[in-house]
């Protein structure tokens, strides 16, 4: 819970001091590569952390992760320009890669699938809390300190969660030679680095039909193919081809895009939406948003009641009924606006949420050994990233479209419209995501007995 506080805080600390950051260090046009950047390289570095956590074990991994976010967060508080402060962004990116999923990872190691759903919970309850108190803290250091105890904040915090990581977790992992997938990892690292740029900028930073969107987009597909024929002949490749050949796998997979684009397309629009419509104050249409993660951790920790008696994919579907209605009733009263009302309905897609990105994660986990648990749950929550990347773009392409038909972003029925559509988008993920949860194999193993702590 301490490490994942660490990327939970960074994730919603940030955007409150944007306006501070810039006035001191200008360069106003650069900002989104604040979070861009850090996106991206938490993206890409999540397979190659998954797989090596198979193969040396998950403790010196997630210290690693620590680690670098720490020196990441030390640079960027003394950051002495945009430019830097977007560099050091990548080093805190690369940290956040490793903490996320070993933490996920180590839980699956440590507990039976009976009781993971509570400590899943308990994860998912840091992203609640953090929402509230992340643009809490943004906005007080901005006002009274500097928006550089932002960063300077996670000093303490790493310190205390690496301690407690070294101190009471322990494995075993079998000591043997391994050969490292140079070839892959890096093929992988460029191939993702180029489609997922491509994806987060195009629209933004260039057209979509402009020679650098479509040099990305071709260059990054030919490295992507060339991944794919050197995982196909390496010994122990980075991310393994059955990943994708085996029905749950690839079925939970899905799941996790759907789950990505779901949450951005309310975590970017929502306050937002509030903001321009009602008048509404940006910490109050923050706190509106921040429903849907405390609806989430509540039926996350209930959810294993009914996997274990209804099985895995009865429990998604019964989420994604929770997450289609949620965001159907938004879409539907998004001309009308009402604050509690667009608070209810991020409140009952956040239980959706938690019955279905945490079964279908535990799920994936259960039907592997120890030494493939890293790799499938590191691909699991590297599928939630791709979600949240195309899903960002496909939303801000539909919105865009809308403004600049109109000539305005500010005319509160302008802005109701587009909101509208993005809406909408969200309600036809959560339909597209049904169709990959009824393709989930009907029986999934389900342990009982005790956590796995040591590898085979």
């Amino acid at each position: 819970m301490l490490t994942t506080g660490l990327v939970a805080i960074d994730s919603t600390i940030l955007a409150t001091a944007v306006s501070s950051i810039v006035d001191d260090l200008g360069s106003f046009s650069l900002f989104p590569w604040l979070f861009s950047i850090y996106l991206l390289a938490q993206a890409v570095s999540v397979p190659i952390y998954a797989k090596l956590s198979d193969m040396v074990g998950r403790k010196p991994i997630v210290l690693i992760g620590i680690g670098l976010f720490l020196l990441g967060s030390i640079l960027c508080g003394f950051a002495w320009s945009m430019p830097a402060l977007i560099a050091f962004r990548v080093i805190q990116g690369l940290g956040a890669g490793a903490v996320q999923p070993m933490s996920v990872t180590i839980a699956g190691d440590i507990y039976t699938v009976a009781e993971r759903a509570k400590t899943q919970g308990y994860l998912a309850s840091v992203w609640a809390i953090s929402s509230v108190v992340g643009p809490t803290l943004g906005g007080l250091f901005s006002q009274f300190l500097s928006w550089r105890w932002i960063f300077f904040i996670n000093i303490p915090l790493c310190l205390i969660a690496a301690w407690m990581i070294y101190k009471n977790f322990h494995e075993t992992v079998e000591k043997k030679q391994h050969k490292v997938d140079y070839l892959g990892a890096s093929l992988l690292a460029a191939s993702l680095s180029l489609l997922i740029l491509a994806v987060l900028e195009g629209g933004q930073a260039w057209a979509w039909n402009s020679p650098q969107s479509i040099g990305a987009f071709a260059l990054g597909a030919v490295l992507l193919g060339l991944f794919v024929w050197a995982e196909s002949r390496a010994d122990e490749p980075v991310l393994p081809l059955w990943v994708f050949s085996r029905r749950l796998l690839l079925t939970t997979s899905l799941i996790g895009l759907g789950v990505g684009a779901i949450l951005i397309g309310l975590t970017s629009y929502v306050p937002t939406y509030l903001e321009r419509t009602l008048g509404t104050p940006p910490l109050v249409a923050g706190l509106a948003l921040a429903v849907l993660t405390i609806g989430w951790p509540i039926s996350a920790s209930l959810s294993g009641r009914l996997y274990l008696r209804f099985g895995f994919r009865t429990t998604v579907l019964i989420g994604l009924v929770f997450a289609v209605v949620g965001s159907v009733a938004l879409a539907s009263t998004a001309q009308t606006p009402a604050l509690w009302f667009v608070a209810l309905c991020c409140f009952v897609i956040g239980l959706g949420m938690g019955l279905i990105a945490v079964p279908s994660l535990i799920a994936a986990q259960s039907s592997v050994a120890w030494n493939e648990r890293g790799v499938v749950t590191g691909t699991n929550l590297f599928a939630r990233s791709i979600g949240s990347a195309v899903g960002v773009a496909i939303f801000g392409a539909l919105a865009n479209a809308i403004f600049l038909a109109a000539g305005t972003e500010t005319d509160v029925a302008v802005v109701e419209q587009a909101s509208g559509v993005v809406f909408i988008g969200v309600a036809v993920a959560a339909v597209v995501t049904v169709v990959a949860a009824i393709a989930m194999p009907r029986q999934s193993r389900v342990e009982t007995g005790a956590g796995e702590a040591a590898a085979a």
